[in-house]
């Protein structure tokens, strides 16, 4: 009965799914041996299985046993047993034997384990009989080093029978069940058994299969094969490492001909300094792998982990809040180039704004903007759910109320408050304050000539430079006013200034020559020797510097909604203080001042048929320009998102909520309402800047009590208050595609941006991954190349 029973047994134990083996190395050809047995095979068997077992005695034994040795001296002294030869976590378990805690601990799946799990004896359970009980041997693992103990079956099983066990083979209708899946723990004849099972012809069939696993027949047939895997290995890496140099600098990886390319001359330089395994690698190989759709495919492989990284991070947050930017320019083809990015608050409440691609639209409406917004979202596996902000310039397709990409998005998500970009409205009063006075729009006019002329005309330049340097003084470089961005006209503004007298005698000699320009040149000398230029210039530099010093502010990317407000107010209420006869005199006469020291400058005129003295005239055109710049900044910044804002701001400082805190699912209202007077009264502030400094410096149990006072932080800091990331952007994409370079796709063009703009996360890559992810593509290169980890 009893061997009727065990035959049973084993039968279902074959009927079990076949498990299979993973190896540790790539295998291209390997191939096992035959199930029929015969004497012959058994004896080659045999001798691969004690090759095997003498390998990893000899690589494992030592070490192993030192560990082991370690491991049962300190369970002497603190009665645990600490193991980590496994690849496990670490455990430890009491020295009666608690199996309980040992099973909580270790996986017993044998696909897991790349080696036999052999911990201190101590761990394995007892054999009690009548009389006596009996203990598994330490010394066992070392003469049997293909014993693998089991914390599932709380036995021993034979590592590679276990592993290689198939019910189709006829090794298998004879192999030991104990040693395969039930466990063995007779230890009154472990020896005899261990004697047997090592010597039996399936444990030998299945110990080979196990090496030709670890090292493929293609390997051990052809060992130069291993070696010309190695030398591509080598050589590729330097071809991604290159790629990846040529793209972080934003220059041109090829050229008119595949050898004239800045790649292919860079890798030329490296394997000649000190390379001679490249250098051949790139003078005898007919496929280099450098062509350029292999380029691009490095290249979207390093853009793509870069774009995964910051997805990453924003997926990990405590609170899955982000916000989009976007903003669209044209690139020298004329192609529509639409720039995305994010916004997000990490675990230190840092916020981050973060480049993700530039995507080609045909349709610029605010439909076709929207559906590029939730195209990217999906794509990055981001959810609307979590847009907490949406940050554009003020055209229609994109700030419309009805029809505007920000209007087709909040239908969507509500909560993807609309903010148009403070840098953008800053720019837009700039530019009503300067039209709003006749003077300082024709001076701003007039330097504008000038800076052509400058940069246009060689003589003229030339002009200017003598006598800068006959009169020994430093040059200052006439710029033209830049068309769009009237915040940085200022310092166009002072070089004339501080230059005035040898801007007219330029002007002056310009206009007696035959040049092309002369006329030009003779116009601005008659404007430029007026005082009320002088005066236009200086009440035009004393607006709009402090506006240029708003804008930048406004540019940074840590820049909150509430610092945004702060600072339109200071720069607000400092513009009305100048509304003043103090002020405007102070300006006057710095203004004549100049004038009278420069001989050839008329006295500052009224103009024509205006009665009255030229003080009282101007000073009415200064306080239009003022007045028209405040009323610009109560119109701009007087937005329904800002409002709701201020609201959610106000919450935090004072303590009252408002009701528009109950549309955020993430808030809980009644949590809130106890923790802010909790923090309130411990950690008063004025700023949430400041209540973020709090929190970030608080221990993580402390923070834990005020976790919805910083669930309401992050919704005010996550909200952007520009687009100039977007637009910076539009720098690298000027850098990248020139005329020269005009030709390249969409997808290179975008992948070597991303690369270009995240500098710091492209030297952060690991070569070697991107080399797998690139091998794994194809057949035909791992062949080549092998594996790379």
């Amino acid at each position: 009965m009893a061997g009727k029973r065990k035959t049973a047994d084993i039968r279902s134990f074959f009927n079990a799914p076949k498990r299979q083996a993973k190896s540790s190395h790539l295998s291209t050809g390997s191939q096992s041996l035959s199930d029929t047995g015969t004497e012959s095979q058994k004896s080659d068997c045999s001798e691969s299985g004690k090759v095997v077992e003498g390998r990893n005695r000899e690589l494992e034994t030592s070490q192993d046993s030192e560990d082991r040795d370690a491991a049962v001296s300190s369970s002497t002294s603190t009665g645990t047993v600490e193991d980590d030869t496994t690849g496990h976590d670490d455990f430890t378990a009491n020295t009666s034997n608690d199996t309980g805690q040992l099973d909580a601990c270790f996986s017993s799946d044998l696909s897991d384990c790349t080696k036999p799990y052999q911990p201190p004896s101590q761990c394995i359970e007892t054999q009690t009989l009548s009389k006596k009980t009996l203990t598994f041997q330490q010394k066992w693992f070392h003469d049997f080093p293909w014993l693998h103990y089991s914390t599932s079956v709380r036995g021993v099983l034979c590592f590679y029978c276990s592993k290689g066990f198939s019910h189709q083979s006829s090794f298998g209708q004879r192999a030991d069940v104990a040693f395969i899946s039930s466990g063995f723990r007779n230890w009154k004849k472990a020896i005899a058994k261990f004697t047997v099972h090592q010597n039996s012809q399936a444990h030998c069939h299945y110990v080979s299969v196990s090496a030709h696993q670890s090292n493929p027949i293609s390997a051990q047939l052809s060992s130069p094969w291993s070696k010309q895997q190695e030398v591509a290995r080598h050589c590729f890496r330097k071809i991604v490492s290159s790629v990846r140099l040529v793209a972080r600098q934003g220059q041109a990886i090829r050229g008119h001909t595949d050898d004239s390319g800045n790649l292919h001359q860079l890798l030329k330089l490296r394997a000649e300094e000190d390379d001679p395994i490249l250098l051949k690698w790139l003078t005898d190989r007919k496929t280099m792998y450098t062509s350029p759709k292999l380029q691009n495919e490095i290249l979207n492989i390093m853009a793509n982990t870069v774009i995964r990284g910051i997805t990453a991070e924003i997926q990990a947050l405590p609170i899955l809040q982000f916000s989009v930017i976007i903003d669209g320019t044209q690139d020298v083809t004329g192609a529509e180039q639409e720039s995305v990015c994010l916004r997000y608050v990490d675990h230190d409440l840092v916020p981050h704004e973060e480049f993700v691609g530039l995507y080609r639209v045909s349709d610029t409406t605010g439909q076709g903007i929207a559906k590029v917004a939730a195209d990217v979202l999906l794509r990055l596996n981001l959810p609307l759910s979590g847009l907490r902000g949406q940050t554009y310039d003020g055209a229609a397709n994109m700030a419309g109320k009805y029809t505007g990409a920000q209007a087709i998005l909040r239908r969507q998500q509500p909560l993807a408050l609309y903010v148009h970009c403070g840098a953008h409205c800053v720019n837009l009063i700039t530019q009503a304050g300067c039209f709003a006075s006749l003077l300082i729009r024709d001076c701003l006019s007039w330097v504008h000539q000038l800076g052509i002329i400058f940069g246009q005309s060689g003589k003229f330049r030339s002009i200017f430079e003598n006598i800068a340097i006959c009169e020994h003084a430093p040059l200052i470089t006439l710029k033209p006013l830049c068309p769009t961005r009237w915040t940085v006209r200022n310092s166009a503004i002072i070089a004339v200034l501080q230059q005035y007298k040898r801007v007219l005698d330029s002007l002056e000699e310009m206009a007696k020559s035959s040049s092309k320009t002369a006329s030009t040149a003779s116009g601005l000398f008659q404007h430029f020797t007026k005082g009320k230029t002088v005066l236009g210039l200086t009440l035009a530099s004393a607006v709009v510097a402090e506006l240029e010093c708003l804008n930048v502010s406004l540019q940074k990317k840590i820049q909150t909604v509430s610092g945004m407000l702060d600072a339109v107010n200071h720069v607000r209420t400092s513009l009305k203080g100048k509304r003043d006869d103090e002020s405007y005199l102070a300006l006057y006469k710095k203004a004549t001042t100049l004038v009278d020291s420069i001989e050839s400058i008329e006295p500052i005129q009224a103009a024509n048929r205006v009665t009255g003295k030229a003080v009282d005239y101007y000073r009415a055109e200064f306080f239009k320009v003022l007045d028209s710049i405040d009323v610009q900044f109560a119109e701009r910044f007087d937005q329904e998102s800002l409002n709701i804002l201020v609201k959610v701001e106000s919450a935090l400082l004072t303590g009252e909520l408002d009701d528009c805190l109950d549309q955020y699912p993430e808030l809980n209202r009644a949590s809130l309402a106890v923790q802010l007077p909790l923090f309130q009264n411990k950690y008063p502030c004025t700023s949430i800047g400041e209540a973020a400094g709090i929190l970030r410096g608080l221990p993580v149990e402390v923070r834990g009590l005020f976790d919805q006072v910083e669930v309401l932080i992050r919704i005010l800091m996550v909200v952007p208050v520009s687009s100039c990331e977007a637009e910076r952007s539009f720098s690298t994409l000027r850098r990248l595609k020139t005329w020269l370079r005009a030709t390249m796709n969409q997808n290179r063009l975008n992948n070597l941006v991303v690369c270009n703009v995240h500098k710091e996360r492209l030297d952060m890559l690991n070569i070697d991954m991107i080399c797998q992810e690139f091998v794994g593509c194809s057949d035909t290169r791992r062949r080549t190349f092998g594996s790379f980890v």
